[in-house]
């Protein structure tokens, strides 16, 4: 299985810059970054060829984060400035080689027609989608708990695959975040089974605490060889918050990988 860093939330020991060193040094040869836009570009690319890195997805811009927004995508009002952050989104991926795309829906506001709502979202997702087809890359939405995120707009798995079947949505696939998904619905392999075609990314953490694996809940290493048995043969990303150290942490990984750890 091929395993990715998400440098959003690991290696937070370290300033962004530093951390695609210390994925390298730890094995990682694919790490995300959910928003790489407060560096440089230029940057960027240095650090991925120096430290021989692929970085497999990054996400639209989901507006103003620090003050709570969570995604823009079915914001009325709001279209143009969707439109604008998936223009710098496709630049970027174009630029760094990143072959997938993440649309957070949002929050809505309370006091948003809910018609409005749904309308504004499908009418944004067939923008994103035609011009991540057209570029060769491939739109992935997500569903978000409304535990961590309340009202967040798409909280689960059939909620997203209906929307891609519904309008036709091409190079589209629900990037599956198993956290948020154990929180929501559960049945994680079943699901998972029963949609591997649909499915073009996954994400990792557990629960309760998005942690790592095997500090909580569920059942990773049964998940895992389901996995390999439905020859899911994309990315698993892990994307949660090391209860200490990033390095201390990544015990668990080593029976599931073989990658290369020399920096």
């Amino acid at each position: 299985m091929k395993f990715a860093a998400n440098l959003s939330l690991l290696f937070t020991e370290y300033p962004l810059p530093e951390r695609f060193a210390a994925a390298r040094k730890a094995g990682f040869d694919a790490v995300e970054v959910q928003f790489p836009y407060s560096l440089p570009l230029d940057d960027i690319a240095a650090a991925l060829a120096r430290y021989r890195l692929q970085l497999v997805l990054i996400n639209i811009p989901a507006g103003n984060w620090a003050q709570g927004e969570r995604g823009l995508a079915c914001l009325p009002e709001r279209e143009a400035e969707f439109a604008a952050g998936l223009e710098q989104a496709l630049h970027w991926a174009r630029a760094l080689g990143v072959g997938k795309l993440n649309c957070l829906a949002g929050v809505p506001p309370e006091e948003a027609d809910t018609d409005q709502v749904q309308a504004t979202l499908e009418a944004n997702l067939q923008l994103a989608a035609r011009h991540c087809h057209d570029n060769g890359i491939q739109l992935m939405i997500e569903a978000i708990n409304t535990e961590d995120i309340p009202g967040f707009w798409l909280h689960s798995s059939h909620q997203v695959l209906e929307l891609i079947e519904r309008l036709k949505l091409p190079s589209t696939a629900l990037q599956y975040d198993v956290y948020h998904m154990q929180i929501m619905e559960g049945n994680l392999i079943s699901t998972l089974k029963q949609n591997a075609d649909k499915i073009g990314h996954i994400q990792i953490a557990d629960v309760p605490g998005r942690h790592e694996p095997g500090s909580g809940e569920i059942n990773y290493p049964n998940l895992f060889k389901a996995l390999e048995q439905m020859g899911y043969s994309g990315h698993i990303s892990l994307e949660y918050n090391p209860q200490t150290t990033t390095e201390a942490g990544l015990g668990w990984l080593k029976h599931w990988t073989i990658q290369d750890r020399t920096p």
